[in-house]
């Protein structure tokens, strides 16, 4: 029997021909990345009582979910994350300002095709996008890892997701992936493994894909993948970063389920509260008000996302009752913004520029919702309270429904605004 994705790389890294769901394996990983929560994964690590992480330089430690420190603990905290990589020679160590941790990982050419990446973020899935197994892990675990390069992981089973078709005008991966959430459920990939294969994926680039694969997360998967083809190999040529192995599944691998999408077929959509599976097609939910717009994250906050919105909102203004936050995925986002104007074109239409970082996604601080407050946002997660007050409501959205929904003070389809 062939082998899927996730087991003939899982096999490779365990030194082993063969493997099978279910079976664990003992892993060292390329890449062990922890955010802020460093500093939480340093306190257990010196309770194991090693002196020395095993390898600094497969460490990679960027700070991005409450910068600045918005707290004395939190700065605390930060400090003690800077002291400790000056201790251990992390070289990889990215501080206030830089970015999101994943974003920060793909385009600084930290995660390659092949690579075993591990991460104490949930959206380590991210990784995916360019053919690495990413999955997220515990503080305690990561500490471990720090200490031995170590890990014990259960194989997973494979879900195959077949993608044909080409996005109509105004939709795009991230109605695509909030489609497939809402399909299968928030737990229908519980350990799952996920592959996206198909004509319309060699159409999706990097940017699509990161956003497809971080959102898998929210269906429960391990780990997502889009096999390496030419748009990953000019993807790294654009990077001028050589390295890594293309794993791709065997003709004949076993999967748990597989699903088909026509993605001619799709209209925006958008997550309701308060389940990133409660999802409905956008027009559904038009008219509805709302106070926030925010434009970013880890899911949404690349370049392409900048200039979808700003597409969008050109010539028009924020709706005067909205307060719309954009967020830059990283630095090199920001900078590529600024360059090319496409941050001028959206502060000039009303938007409110916060710095690069994961902003208020994780309702931590630069934009908490008071109560009863509504916000749309191009983020991954909705639950109750998540950004900010358990009265609010958070709807998920592609970034161009954000836009359009920005200037029109409602949740509006976005082929309704072009």
């Amino acid at each position: 029997m062939g082998l899927t994705f996730a087991e003939k790389l899982l096999a490779f890294k365990a030194g082993t021909d063969f493997v099978q769901p279910g079976q664990i394996v003992e892993v060292s990983p390329d890449v062990a990345m922890s955010h802020d929560n460093a500093g939480l994964v340093i306190r257990q690590f010196r309770q194991i009582g090693v002196d020395r992480v095993w390898d600094p330089s497969k460490i990679v430690i960027p700070l991005d979910h409450r910068v600045p420190a918005e707290s004395t603990k939190t700065a605390n905290a930060h400090k003690s994350i800077r002291e400790f990589v000056k201790e251990q020679g992390i070289a990889s160590f990215y501080d206030v300002g830089e970015g999101v941790c994943h974003q920060v990982l793909v385009e600084k050419g930290h995660v390659l095709p092949g690579m075993l990446a591990l991460g104490t973020d949930s959206h380590t899935t991210s990784y995916g996008c360019v053919g690495a197994f990413g999955t997220g892990i515990g503080a305690t675990e990561m500490a471990a890892v720090w200490a031995t390069g170590k890990i014990w992981l259960r194989v997973p089973e494979s879900i195959r997701v077949h993608v044909h078709g080409s996005f109509p005008e105004m939709v795009f991966p991230k109605d695509f992936i909030l489609h497939l959430v809402g399909r299968l459920g928030a737990e229908g990939a519980n350990y799952c493994s996920v592959e996206f294969h198909g004509p319309a994926m060699a159409g999706i680039g990097i940017p699509g894909r990161f956003t497809i694969c971080n959102l898998s997360m929210e269906m429960g998967a391990k780990n997502a993948v889009v096999p390496v083809d030419r748009v990953t190999t000019a993807f790294f040529e654009g990077l001028k970063v050589t390295g890594g192995k293309a794993f791709h599944p065997d003709p004949d691998a076993a999967y748990v389920r597989e699903e088909t999408c026509n993605i001619s077929l799709m209209v925006p959509q958008v997550a309701c509260p308060h389940g990133v599976d409660n999802v409905k097609p956008v027009a559904e939910m038009e008219g509805t008000r709302i106070d926030q717009a925010v434009l970013g994250s880890c899911t949404n906050g690349r370049i392409e996302d900048l200039r979808e919105a700003a597409s969008v909102m050109a010539g028009r203004r924020v709706h005067p009752h909205v307060r719309m936050l954009v967020v830059p995925a990283s630095r090199t986002v920001l900078l590529e913004g600024i360059r090319t104007g496409v941050i001028t074109e959206l502060i000039e239409a009303g938007a409110v520029l916060v710095n690069p970082g994961c902003g208020p996604c994780l309702g931590a601080h630069e934009g908490i919702l008071a109560d009863g407050e509504i916000c749309i946002a191009s983020t991954n997660r909705n639950f109750k309270g998540r950004m900010g007050s358990p009265t609010s409501e958070v709807y998920l959205a592609s970034p161009a429904t954000v836009a359009a929904s920005a200037v029109a003070g409602k949740i509006t389809d976005p082929r309704r605004v072009k």
